[in-house]
């Protein structure tokens, strides 16, 4: 194969969503990366760098390490910020559930599972969106593989944690 076409074919793979870390090798998938964040008070949110911001930039970061694996931040941002993590009635948590059916992309990637939700029932919801769409999930400061079983019994017993949480706040 001259150098022209290799040229060529990488180019097309990089168009077609694909990657490769050195000439020659096999092209890698690109991933696509969205990171939600979400608090439950407006508190704060008026301030240059706010609770949103921290969680995106963790997120990002981890992103950024995880760039070897074809992982790639999307742009967009899912930001509910002083909405309750109880309910999946967060605008744009209506909006990431819209995109993942979409096919937009194939990780969500969150600093904390309780940013996502803090309901048992809404998380197995989620993860059965997930899986019906190809979508990965990812929670940074925690290490979670929602692939397995032992890691959905692991999120599962750590909303059933954050549930407790939140009503025992509410007393």
């Amino acid at each position: 194969m001259s150098v022209a076409s290799a040229t060529r074919s990488r180019g097309s793979a990089q168009r077609a969503g694909l990657t490769s870390g050195q000439f020659g090798q096999q092209p890698q998938k690109v991933l696509r990366c969205a990171v939600y964040t979400r608090v439950s008070t407006e508190h704060g949110l008026d301030m240059e760098f706010n609770s949103l911001d921290a969680q995106r930039e963790a997120c990002e970061a981890y992103i950024k390490s995880q760039r070897h694996e074809g992982w790639s931040c999307l742009p967009a941002a899912y930001n509910d910020g002083g909405f309750s993590g109880g309910s999946l009635d967060r605008p744009d948590m209506q909006r990431l559930m819209t995109d993942i059916r979409a096919g937009a992309l194939d990780i969500v990637v969150v600093y904390k599972v309780d940013r996502l939700t803090r309901s048992p029932a809404d998380f197995a919801k989620l993860v059965e969106l997930f899986d019906a769409h190809g979508v990965s999930f990812v929670s940074v400061t925690q290490a979670f593989n929602t692939t397995s079983s032992m890691g959905r019994l692991t999120l599962n017993a750590l909303l059933s944690f954050a549930l407790f949480e939140r009503e025992a706040s509410g007393e």
